[in-house]
C-alpha cells in the first residue's frame, strides 16, 4: 500500500506562503487503521534567525494527537481557526483521526473534548502509553514514528461501530457537495430525524452538523481564492447559500479573521 498522501488541498490558509516555509507530509495509515485513522502528517520548519512565520489552518471535525518532546497534546475538535507562530529550527508529528475515529479510542462523548487541548499523558497514563509516547519523540524519522503508533494503538483492539461509518458517509457527502446547505438536507437525504442527526454528531464527532457545512464551505470559498483572486465575492454568496454579500463577508470574517479583501491582500 502506498503511504505518501501528497499536501493538503483545504484547510490551509495561504497554501503556497505556507509550503514556502515548512515542508509538510502526510501519510496513509495500514489498512488495518484506515476505519479510524485519516492520515499521520508531520511539519519541518528552519526559518532564518529573527525571522517568524504565522501558520493558519481552518479546523476540520477530527480528533489530533499532537506529539512533541515534553509538550504532547491531544487536540479535540477545534471549532476556531488555528494559528501558530513558528521561529527557528523544528518540527511536529501527528495524527489525524477521522471524524468519530477516536471514539472507539476514548469511549466516552467526543463533546466532551471539543475546543479542548489536553496533555497525552492525561488521557494516557499506562505504562505502555509512557513508554511509547517518549520512545516516538525520541525518533527523527516519520516512518519510524508511524510504526511505534500503529503498534501500540493496534494493542488497544479498537471496535468499528456502524454509527461511525455512517456519520463518515454523510460527512464525506457535505465534503463534497456544495449543494448541500442544512442540516434538512441531510436528514431527508438519509432518513433520519433531525434531533437523532444532532445527538450522533455531538456524541461521536465532536460538534454539530451545521458547524461542519459552515466549515467545508469556507474551506472551499480558501481554496478557490487562493487558485483565483478574481471572483466575485457576490458569486459566493450565491452558490453557498448566504442571505447577501453582506452575510458572506461577516461570517469570512468570522471564522477567517479578515474580511475577503485582506485576506485576497494577504494572499499576494
Amino acid at each position: 500500500m502506498e503511504r505518501d498522501k501528497g499536501l493538503p488541498t483545504k484547510g490551509v490558509l495561504r497554501q503556497k506562503k505556507t509550503h514556502s516555509n515548512t515542508i509538510h507530509h502526510r501519510y496513509f495509515p495500514n489498512e488495518s487503521l484506515l476505519y479510524f485513522i485519516e492520515h499521520f502528517w508531520s511539519v519541518q520548519w528552519d526559518l532564518p534567525k529573527n525571522e517568524t512565520y504565522v501558520a493558519e489552518t481552518l479546523p476540520y471535525p477530527s480528533v489530533h494527537i499532537v506529539f512533541e518532546k515534553r509538550n504532547s497534546i491531544v487536540y479535540g475538535v477545534q471549532q476556531k481557526k488555528f494559528t501558530i507562530s513558528l521561529s527557528g529550527k523544528g518540527s511536529v508529528f501527528g495524527i489525524k483521526f477521522k471524524p468519530g475515529g477516536f471514539y472507539p479510542v476514548y469511549l466516552d462523548k467526543i463533546a466532551k473534548l471539543t475546543n479542548k487541548r489536553i496533555p497525552f499523558i492525561s488521557l494516557f497514563n499506562l505504562k505502555e502509553d509512557i513508554k511509547m509516547e517518549a520512545k516516538l519523540c525520541k525518533t527523527t524519522d516519520d516512518k519510524s514514528k508511524i510504526e511505534l503508533f500503529e503498534s501500540w494503538i493496534q494493542n488497544k483492539s479498537l471496535k468499528k461501530e456502524s454509527e461511525i461509518e455512517d456519520l463518515n458517509h454523510m460527512i464525506d457527502a457535505i465534503k463534497s457537495n456544495n449543494s448541500i446547505l442544512s442540516v434538512e438536507q441531510i436528514s431527508k437525504a438519509h432518513s433520519i430525524q433531525i434531533r437523532t442527526l444532532q445527538r450522533l454528531f455531538r456524541e461521536y464527532i465532536g460538534v454539530s452538523p451545521k458547524w461542519i457545512i459552515q466549515q467545508f464551505r469556507m474551506q472551499e470559498i480558501a481554496e478557490r481564492l487562493e487558485k483565483d483572486n478574481s471572483i466575485h465575492f457576490a458569486d459566493f454568496a450565491n452558490e453557498f447559500g448566504f442571505f447577501d454579500q453582506a452575510h458572506f463577508n461577516r461570517m469570512f470574517k468570522k471564522m477567517i479573521g479578515l474580511s475577503p479583501e485582506k485576506y485576497l491582500e494577504s494572499l499576494k
